[in-house]
């Protein structure tokens, strides 16, 4: 009778061993996280709000935004705080991957950036025919310029816009040209406060709520496209990172299933981002 009793002690506590362990596994599937380095645009903007859920949903795999300028982004991924990168500098995130600090560079996604300012458009830059001409109009006229000053992707992309017009506004620090040293939003919010113009991508634009009677005072053209990509970060480099759980985020943002994601996020009928992965 003993013997039996504790033969059913045994398999009762082998079997809650057992469902223990199941348990624990289906946690952890559960509890599974990956760290996606990321830029302020993306999540000022109200598109990963959009898109996690549906992937979290579809995988169990939890996403942590670190939303940061590129540049910093790209040096917290480099350090391997981080298991994706998704950015919008290109000529950076190829030398990333060059630099063996990820594995491959993928297009998903594009908009453009634009040129904002308050109505009266004290340097005129309505009324000019290129970027060049309004970066010359307005350093010509010493009209407040709010520049992140950053090192983020916008920053990067309006220092070469600066240096293909042939002007250094770094000369005016301080006096028209502003440096915030903080985020999109940040600097629209000092731009709007100071009034002064301002470079933004169009996405972060359309979500910002403190436009008072700020408006678009440039756009359109060709060399405004705002390209963004994504990078696994290289587990080779970073043991630690979660290679599998990374691709598992990168293969879907760049499938249908991601793309019709990005291409469906909308605020007041305006679509923020274009999908172009290849």
């Amino acid at each position: 009778m003993l013997r039996r009793k504790a033969g059913k002690l045994v398999w009762g506590a082998a079997a809650a061993f057992a469902l223990g362990g199941v348990l624990v596994g289906v946690a952890h599937a559960q509890d599974e996280s990956i760290i996606v380095q990321s830029t302020t645009s993306t999540a000022n903007s109200g598109l990963y709000d959009h898109l996690l859920p549906i992937f979290e949903e579809k995988t169990g795999i939890k996403v942590n935004v670190v939303a940061v300028g590129t540049g910093q982004a790209i040096k917290n991924a480099s350090n391997g705080d981080g298991d994706v990168l998704l950015v919008h500098a290109k000529p950076a995130e190829e030398k990333f991957v060059a630099d063996g600090f990820g594995v491959e560079r993928f297009d998903v996604m594009y908009n453009d950036f634009i040129f904002v300012g308050p109505p009266a458009d004290p340097a005129g830059v309505k009324d000019a025919g290129s970027v060049s001409e309004a970066l010359e109009k307005i350093a010509g006229a010493e009209a407040p310029f709010a520049s992140r000053g950053d090192d983020s992707g916008t920053h990067k992309k309006e220092i070469s816009l600066w240096k293909t017009a042939g002007i250094d506004p770094t000369e005016a620090s301080g006096s028209w040209y502003r440096e915030t040293g903080s985020g999109m939003g940040a600097t629209l919010n000092a731009a709007v406060g100071m009034g002064a113009y301002a470079m933004t991508d169009r996405g972060t634009w359309i979500s910002f709520k403190n436009k008072g009677d700020y408006e678009i005072v440039l756009e359109g053209h060709d060399n405004l496209f705002n390209q963004y990509g994504v990078i696994l970060v290289n587990p080779e480099k970073h043991p630690h990172v979660k290679a599998e759980a990374g691709q598992s985020f990168i293969d879907w943002i760049l499938g249908d299933e991601g793309q019709d994601a990005i291409a469906d996020y909308k605020l007041d009928g305006q679509q923020l981002f274009f999908p172009n992965a290849k």
